[in-house]
């Protein structure tokens, strides 16, 4: 869906001047139609998230279809896992470690997938800031598998640089993985959402158990409306 430099506005809870000052200054992709810019929905989505801004449940609920189950960002998570200790001490090395964890679905091939991070982190760093990063294929659909959308938290065993938008080191990551796009989106938005949840990144920072993190993410769940 494409937006006017208004609606894109609007959404995010932001001046339309901040949002033109982004299309001419940050990169945010825009077409000119009719003398107006227009943005892509999706786009606008992938760019909120790697620049740090936070994404309202609105923003997805524009980006999703009418059809199909929603995806749940806790049940991908429990599925997904926490791993902690992840070795490696460039960005590439923690995500060939990454690429091998446990949580990662079996019929996804663990090579294909470490190279479609890395074409990703070509594109763009996935480090979104506060020390966070969220790597994932460019696209779900290269993955061509019949997976639930899965969700790893990794700690690396010590930060690393992932040239992120603030320029701290990386010390959590959240491995998406998703077989459509509508789950890639729906998780992006609500992982996006929960990040800017002050006891969420406590308990990050002091990496709490899975279990409490799971149900942080269904209370956000509940009170953002996004299930």
């Amino acid at each position: 869906m494409d937006l006017k430099i208004l609606e894109a506005a609007r959404l995010l809870d932001v001046d339309s001047d901040e949002v033109a000052r982004w299309i001419r200054d940050k990169g945010l992709r825009a077409h000119r139609f009719q003398e107006q810019f227009r943005i892509n929905s999706v786009e606008l989505q992938e760019w909120a998230l790697e620049h740090g801004i936070r994404v309202p449940p609105e923003l997805m609920a524009v980006n999703r279809t009418a059809s199909g189950p929603r995806s749940d960002l806790a049940a991908a998570l429990a599925l997904g896992g926490m791993h902690l200790g992840v070795p490696g001490t460039t960005r590439d090395e923690v995500l060939a470690s990454v690429s091998r964890l446990p949580g990662i679905p079996a019929p996804i091939d663990r090579d294909a997938l470490l190279q479609m991070l890395l074409a990703r982190e070509m594109l763009a760093s996935t480090g979104v800031g506060r020390g966070i990063a969220i790597p994932h294929p460019r696209s779900p659909l290269v993955l061509d598998v019949d997976v639930p959308p899965t969700l790893l938290l990794c700690f690396p065993r010590q930060p690393v640089d992932f040239n992120s938008i603030d320029g701290r080191p990386v010390w959590a990551l959240f491995l998406l993985l998703s077989p459509t796009v509508q789950d890639h989106l729906r998780m992006l938005s609500q992982l996006s959402y929960a990040l800017h949840d002050a006891p969420l990144q406590a308990m990050l920072e002091r990496r709490a158990d899975l279990p409490a993190i799971l149900a942080r993410l269904r209370e956000l769940s509940t009170t953002s409306g996004t299930r």
